[in-house]
């Protein structure tokens, strides 16, 4: 991925609603789900949630199909797992990295516990 690819990316997600947006989309997997349904379930008003889509989509972070009367958005996991592999090369120096897989098991637990 290349830097400007980066940076495009974070700068997509550098915002509550978007990062709302994306994180929804990553938890309903590749089939996606229609906009209404996401403006419904994130409380965002229909014209601000379509700038949203749009600036994610223009990243490379999302897909976008028509079903009928529906636009279906779908996270595009390439990108991400690309954009997670370029922030996470050479971690740890480039050895098996444990903190990144500690905090996730951490933060399940606690999800689990609350």
């Amino acid at each position: 991925m290349e830097k400007s690819d980066v940076v495009t990316a974070l700068a997509a997600l550098a915002q509550v609603n978007r990062l709302d947006v994306f994180r929804l989309l990553v938890q309903a997997g590749p089939n996606g789900m229609a906009a209404g349904s996401i403006a419904d379930l994130l409380g965002v008003a229909p014209n601000t949630l379509t700038f949203h889509l749009d600036r994610l989509r223009n990243a490379g972070l999302l897909t976008v199909r028509r079903d009928g009367r529906s636009m279906i958005y779908a996270a595009q996991y390439h990108t991400m797992n690309d954009l997670l592999s370029f922030l996470t090369d050479n971690c740890c120096g480039g050895a098996p990295c444990g903190p990144a897989s500690q905090r996730n098991a951490s933060s399940k637990r606690t999800k689990a516990t609350t």
